[in-house]
């Protein structure tokens, strides 16, 4: 059979027209889950896929699935997809580029008349971000990471529940979420860091990920006047607060370039400039993708708080709350990805995803692998984010002829 492409005008046609729910003035979308803009951009993906003659179902927690049947319909589909809602102010291609990349392959097959053998699904997971209910929302529920209960008793930061949010847009569909067979799972997603671009490379080969671990740390010290409080007599939390960031990306350097560390929400209290802190509460995030190193940084992140709390005059609270251990993708999965891009002639590099993304999750339940394009600059999460269409289109490309081998023709 003559090698397939897709149509790469077309693609990038539909990433711009669904830009549009949930635009921003600056270019980017604000599309959070379960709002009107997610209504909009689901309901344009329905009837998108209804018109290519694919057969819409949607589950429970609202993921969306598009099959297309296969010359064997017994056989379990091999499933592709990702996420279109977006962070606040983020970018047209996160996610987004995943689903409609699948939306192209299979209106790519349908003008090639070509039929595999194993049937075809296209997944649009419900809240993948994490930004108004927990991330890896939909996904986590159909793995079996969440129970549905619990995510439907979930609430933002508003108070409002989600399941009251996707009854009220109309998608808290009737099939079960979870149970239902998947032959394997691939997920094309931008980087959302600066490795491909700035090694110049068209495809990352995802052979795994990298592990996580999420920690709160409260410091407590003795709040006081800043003009009357003598330097030496201050239980001052803000001083072992900076001796923990310090002592955190030195443990990170230490296990580099692998270990990764990071301290991004900060609370000082109460927070005014003439009074000496009495409290300060933060967050720590690890990640590596070795299972041994991830958790050697954790024993050292135990230790240097210790020995911090104890030459302190303040007393620190460690409470990890958040384990992710660090996965290798399906191997064939993976090959059939590394087989599309060589076979494309696109250069590739093999690459691990610290962020996490529908497919982990995904990856507990069936074989699943990843493909990763480029982000100008490394920029994600952010009106900024932009890929070129020669590199959506490779993605895409390599999605469609990765999809072929597996579900066969």
């Amino acid at each position: 059979m003559q090698r397939l492409s897709v149509n790469g005008d077309r693609l990038w046609s539909t990433l711009m027209e669904t830009a549009k729910y949930g635009g921003t003035p600056a270019g980017g979308v604000t599309r959070l889950p379960a709002t009107d803009a997610d209504r909009e951009v689901r309901d344009w993906f329905v009837h998108a896929c209804e018109a290519s003659g694919l057969s819409v179902s949607v589950d429970e927690m609202g993921n969306i699935f598009a099959r297309r049947e296969g010359k064997d319909s017994s056989l379990s589909p091999v499933c592709f997809g990702s996420h279109l809602d977006t962070q606040a102010g983020g970018g047209k291609f996160d996610g987004t580029a995943g689903v409609l990349s699948g939306l192209e392959v299979m209106r790519t097959l349908n003008e090639a008349g070509c039929r595999t053998v194993a049937p075809l699904e296209l997944i649009n997971w419900t809240a993948e971000e994490g930004c108004r209910y927990p991330p890896l929302f939909g996904s986590g529920v159909f793995a079996g990471a969440y129970g549905l209960e619990w995510a439907y008793n979930s609430v933002d930061p508003d108070g409002i529940a989600f399941l009251g949010e996707l009854e009220r847009i109309g998608y808290r569909g009737k099939h079960k979420a979870g149970g239902r067979p998947l032959g394997a799972y691939l997920e094309i997603h931008i980087e959302q860091g600066p490795v491909l671009d700035s090694e110049n490379k068209t495809i990352g080969i995802v052979t795994g990920a990298r592990g996580q671990l999420w920690y709160d740390v409260s410091v407590t010290g003795l709040q006081g006047h800043a003009g009357t409080t003598p330097m030496a007599m201050r239980r001052d939390p803000l001083t072992s607060f900076a001796a923990i960031a310090q002592a955190v990306f030195d443990l990170a350097w230490a296990y580099s370039p692998d270990g990764l560390a990071t301290i991004g929400h900060v609370e000082v209290r109460p927070n005014s400039r003439n009074v000496v802190p009495g409290c300060v509460s933060f967050t720590i995030d690890l990640r590596h993708s070795d299972k041994v190193l991830l958790h050697r940084m954790d024993d050292g992140l135990v230790a240097l708080v210790d020995r911090i709390a104890r030459q302190s005059a303040t007393s620190v609270e460690l409470k990890k709350f958040w384990t992710v251990e660090p996965l290798d993708f399906d191997p064939a999965c993976v090959a059939a990805v590394r087989h599309a891009a060589e076979a494309l002639g696109y250069s590739h590099m093999d690459i691990v995803t610290g962020p996490g993304h529908d497919a982990v999750q995904i990856s507990k339940v069936t074989p699943t692998a990843m493909i990763f394009i480029p982000c100008e600059g490394g920029i994600s999460h952010n009106e900024a984010e932009y890929v070129r269409p020669e590199q959506v289109t490779a993605g895409a490309n390599v999605l469609l002829n990765a999809v072929l081998e597996l579900a066969g023709t």
